[in-house]
């Protein structure tokens, strides 16, 4: 593989189910959106929302892509999601292991 320095990127959003979130991880990797969907389950999230403090059970999806198709990959969960306001937040990656990087890269290359 290719040294090139890979911009990467992870997705998180978070799903009130595990099954929408695997649905939604599997669409993104079948796209090649994503190279990769991981998939925490069992989240609790204490929020504000409409001027009350609400409690969730949550699951977390955070998949690997790249800078370039990180907006593809927002918008493609947010189209997808039950929430009338998902989050959905894009992380840089600062390092990692270079063959990784270049695998998220290459899966990814056909979107």
């Amino acid at each position: 593989m290719s040294t090139r320095l890979v911009s990467t990127r992870l997705v998180y959003a978070t799903y009130p189910s595990l099954a929408l979130a695997e649905a939604a991880g599997r669409r993104a990797v079948e796209a090649r959106l994503a190279a990769c969907a991981n998939i925490l389950p069992s989240m609790v999230s204490i929020y504000r929302w409409e001027g009350a403090v609400e409690r969730a059970e949550e699951v977390v999806l955070l998949l690997k892509t790249t800078q370039a198709l990180a907006p593809r990959v927002v918008e493609a969960v947010r189209a997808g999601h039950p929430y009338e306001m998902p989050a959905v937040l894009v992380l840089p990656v600062e390092g990692g292991n270079p063959a990784f990087l270049e695998w998220i890269a290459a899966e990814t290359a056909e979107a």
